[in-house]
């Protein structure tokens, strides 16, 4: 093995940085240990020899090692990274049931995707997300995991949002996560993700720094004049890859030091020196032309480079030659040996030069000899799209069928990889009126994956364009297109525009089909709720329920009926809204699940809108059944909505910990679409959640509601008012009510307009704690006083409760605490019957505090003790600790009268001395008495105590006295 090989070589000047390793691995899974090392450096700094030093260790401590690498050229395989790094683990136990069929294709790669694709799997790539984590979190409880990723700056954009997501959520247990990168490639989001990580103390950072000269040279240069080992080592700047082949040059006579240093300075779009380049390809000139085309043959396949394709792309050679030159080429260490058999290059470098110098005619045909090979061997669309892809040289339609085949299946894991497939086939289709129908559906589809994979403005663009250029043929087209885009807007900020786009599409004469007019007066709909002007689309609603039922549409009447229950529910129509939600469940409880895929939205809005009615019940159940649907068919945009109904139902219940596992769920897919909308309205509910869940003091509830009011901006939907109001409870609890008030009042305005009438109450609520904290009691008494007016008019129990404890506030600042008792006694009853739990367990601790000061000592012992049974079963850290800081003394009870009340205050002397076991004597000596004087007092004692002897009397006194005590 020649000496410049990196990974052949001790491992010189990482001391420091394998002590920080060492470190981590030995307390690995304790508190406080990062689960994830960021190993960033640039091209050849010695990332790979650090990983396998790393791996080296971790496997003599006893822990399971799994190494995985990304490819340049297979940035478009889904999961790649991770799929590599499974490679290592026994098939046995990635087959076990212990292992979640959702996790397949990250464990198997890409053939797995075909059960998803055809409706036997599960589509939501965020429970995917979860699924890997839970193999990980299982391989570390064997005997503790290291996975090492190297190469994630060539990573494709599944695994990379993969590891988002083990960034976010931590791998619980003894795992570790170590990922290497070349910090000047590493895309945006790459980045974002590691810098989060680090914010939260679950990434460390190691950068590397060039090797010291000294270490350097005396472990690699040793045998040099001095002169030139500084020359080489100065040439080299430090890098360890860069020097070692400068040493083999200076060593072998294969090239000029000085050219070398020469040609130092320059780059390749790869980030790869152009001396080095040279030196790296200067072993190829040696080579005879079918070794060379071998090496190109390995280059080229990337991870498919077995003997049997290298047999199909290097010519037409027999088997034995064909070994005979894989054994020339390994021992000239240019190939080698990956334990599952495959032949890869020497380092990846290597690879990058070897593909980027072999002409694109050459590549084209390895390529298209390997697609040929895998269809003959009946390998799916999504693991043949790759050498499709790239050998493509102009329009073929079977590859592009091949390629919109693998872009479908890959729709729901890794939209990214879909987007990009149909890019390629849409750049090669020829622009003429035959392709124009086929056209016009793969755009939108590409438009379609865009928005799932995030790529929010990208897929707007391409809608707008698709819209403007549909004509009068493509009504069925350019409607989809339309309610797409829609949502597109809508998920940008801009639901204006959508409301727009959709009222023009929908008075177009001649005007669209029944069905798309359901679907775009639904999408109307939705977009008008956004911006608090559902009663501006009332009748538009009522027409797309008559249109729907006229035409037996059932899910375009789900839709309808769930959407109007909503609408009036935000606007505090209590009866309507139960109206239409009693119709709208009845249809929901009676249809398929097949059927509700067609139109999952319309399950998000009647869970909101029971939920908005407080009937959790309802609300969960049917959150559960659309979470379940939307999973299955990877309905993404949903998924935000649903996950935070649900937080919201369990907020109110007192159920925090499920709660805040929905909420985070929800703010992780949130982010992946990047909307910051989305974002917003998922942050808001965690702000509240964590308010109630964290201890007091905690400022995680303060700055997570800071992020989504600055998120949402100067956003002019709903739940940017909303997050303002939420920033208003966590100032005011925070100590701060003059913010919390200006918080309040700039959400919904002098007189709260600008808020749904359905959160006005709370907010009062808030806003009379803040006035009198302020001093402003007139304001207070106001504001107190249109909370109930509010409650009153919508009816709802948990409504009246808030309005009750508004009016409780201000009975206590006057310093009646028997009516403020009362009125938060109230309050609390007035949330028991619909189970809203958190708010009831907070009122009654209100009262408790009040009885007490109105000496109703039993009645405030009673309701705190049934406010601290909730709090505490229900993880309401915040209402726990409040509950200690205010517990009421528990009344003395009066003392039963015993046997011993009976004797006078010399006989009960006599009978504790006697107790403490004096004789007669020695008592009638103590009390200065006469021991006859102390029989007769005995005599009495006995009598009245019944007992009959000394030893009676003493154990009668004992059990007094532990009485006492207790």
């Amino acid at each position: 093995m020649p000496a410049w090989d990196e990974t052949a070589t001790t491992l010189v000047g990482r001391a420091e940085e394998m002590t920080r390793l060492d470190s981590v691995i030995g307390r690995l899974g304790q508190d406080g240990v990062p689960a994830v090392v960021d190993i960033a450096a640039d091209a050849g700094m010695g990332k790979s020899r650090l990983l396998s030093e790393l791996c080296a260790r971790a496997r003599r401590s006893g822990l399971t090692v799994l190494r995985g690498r990304a490819t340049e050229y297979e940035r478009h395989t889904p999961f790649q990274t991770f799929t590599d790094a499974f490679a290592d683990v026994d098939r046995a136990v990635l087959d076990s049931d212990a292992v979640p069929e959702a996790a397949a294709p990250v464990l198997r790669g890409a053939d797995s995707v075909r059960g998803a694709a055809s409706g036997t799997g599960n589509r939501d790539r965020f429970g995917l997300h979860r699924a890997v984590a839970d193999v990980l979190t299982g391989l570390g409880e064997r005997s503790g995991l290291v996975m090492a990723l190297d190469d994630l700056h060539w990573a494709d954009p599944a695994s990379l949002e993969l590891l988002d997501h083990l960034v976010r959520h931590p791998l619980r247990g003894r795992v570790l996560l170590v990922v290497a990168r070349r910090a000047r490639q590493t895309p945006h989001s790459l980045v974002a993700a590691l810098t989060r990580g680090v914010d939260s103390g679950a990434v460390l950072p190691m950068a590397l720094r060039p090797l010291p000269e000294r270490d350097s040279i005396d472990a690699l240069a040793s045998d040099l004049l001095p002169r030139d080992a500084k020359e080489i080592y100065a040439s080299s700047e430090g890098n360890p890859l860069y020097l070692l082949s400068l040493l083999h040059a200076h060593r072998h006579g294969t090239s000029s030091a000085r050219d070398t240093i020469a040609r130092a300075g320059d780059g390749t779009a790869s980030e790869v020196p152009s001396g080095l380049g040279s030196l790296l390809l200067d072993e190829l000139t040696a080579l005879t032309e079918a070794q060379r085309r071998t090496v190109e043959a390995v280059a080229v396949l990337g991870d498919h480079a077995t003997l049997a394709m290298l047999s199909r792309t290097t010519g037409p050679i027999t088997a034995e030659e064909l070994d005979d030159h894989i054994g020339a080429l390994v021992r000239r260490d240019l190939l080698r040996r990956r334990s599952d058999g495959r032949w890869t290059l020497r380092h990846p470098l290597l690879r990058t030069l070897v593909y980027e110098h072999t002409a694109a005619s050459r590549r084209a045909e390895i390529h298209r000899a390997a697609a040929d090979e895998q269809a003959r061997a009946g390998v799916p669309a999504t693991e043949r799209a790759h050498h499709v892809e790239r050998s493509l040289v102009g329009w073929d339609p079977v590859a592009a069928a091949v390629l919109s085949e693998a872009a479908a299946q890959f729709a729901h894991t890794a939209p990214a990889t879909a987007a990009h497939l149909l890019d390629v086939v849409l750049r090669l289709m020829p622009d003429t009126p035959a392709f124009a129908n086929r056209r016009g559906e793969l755009t939108l589809a590409r438009a379609r994956a865009l928005g799932t994979g995030g790529s929010l403005r990208e897929s707007r663009d391409l809608l707008h364009t698709l819209i403007s250029s549909s004509g009068q043929d493509d009504a069925l087209l350019r409607g989809d297109a339309i309610a797409l885009c829609a949502m597109m807007e809508r998920h940008l900020g801009h639901s204006p525009e959508a409301i727009a786009l959709l009222q023009r599409e929908l008075v177009r004469s001649p005007g669209p089909a029944p069905r798309q007019a359901v679907s775009l007066g639904l999408a109307l709909g939705m977009a008008a709720l956004n911006t608090v002007s559902y009663p501006d689309v009332r009748d538009d609603v009522e027409r797309t329920l008559a249109v729907a039922r006229s035409h037996g549409d059932l899910m375009g009447e789900l839709g309808a009926l769930a959407l109007a229950s909503l609408g009036e529910a935000y606007e505090g129509e209590t009866a309507a809204a139960q109206r239409f939600a009693d119709a709208a469940a009845g249809l929901a409880d009676g249809l398929t699940d097949p059927s509700l895929t067609e139109l999952c939205e319309s399950l998000v809005w009647l869970a909101w809108a029971e939920a908005l009615l407080e009937r959790y019940a309802d609300a969960e159940r049917h959150a559960d059944r659309g979470l379940d649907i939307a999973r299955r068919g990877g309905q993404v945009h949903v998924l935000p909505h649903l996950l935070s109904s649900k937080a919201f139902v369990h907020l109110n219940t007192c159920r925090l910990p499920s709660a805040l596992e929905s909420a985070e769920e929800a703010e992780s897919v949130a982010r992946a679409i990047g909307s910051s909308d989305l974002l917003a309205f998922t942050l808001t509910f965690k702000a509240l959640i964590l308010l109630l869940r964290r201890p007091l003091g905690d400022t995680g509830a303060l700055t997570t509601a800071e992020e989504a009011v600055a998120t949402a901006g100067r956003s002019s939907h709903w739940w940017a008012s909303l997050a303002r109001c939420v920033l208003g409870h966590t100032a005011l609890v925070s100590g701060d009510p003059r913010r919390a008030q200006d918080s309040i009042l700039k959400a919904g305005g002098p007189e709260l307009l600008g808020l749904q009438p359905s959160t006005r109450p709370g907010q009062l609520d808030t806003l009379v704690g803040t006035a009198l904290a302020t001093g402003d009691v007139e304001q207070a008494a106001r504001w107190a006083a249109r909370a109930a007016e509010e409650a009153d008019r919508m009816g709802l129990h948990g409504q009246r409760g808030a309005a009750l404890r508004a009016e409780a506030a201000l009975a206590q600042h006057h310093g009646d605490a028997r009516a403020a008792a009362d009125l938060f006694e109230r309050a609390a009853q007035a949330y028991a019957p619909s189970g809203a739990a958190t708010w009831e367990a907070y009122s009654l601790l209100l009262a408790s505090v009040q009885a007490s000061a109105a000496g109703e000592g039993p009645s405030a012992v009673a309701m705190w003790e049934r406010a601290c049974r909730i709090a505490d079963a229900g993880g309401a850290r915040l209402l726990s600790d409040l509950a200690a800081l205010v517990r009421p003394q528990a009344p003395e009870l009066p003392r039963a009268p015993t046997e011993l009340d009976q004797l006078t205050a010399r006989e009960g002397e006599i009978a504790e001395l006697v107790a403490e076991g004096l004789s007669n004597q020695a008592i009638a000596t103590k009390l200065y008495l006469s021991r006859r004087t102390v029989e007769t007092h005995l005599s009495a004692i006995y009598r009245k105590t019944s007992v009959s002897s000394r030893s009676a009397l003493a154990a009668l006194m004992t059990r007094a006295a532990l009485d006492r005590s207790t």
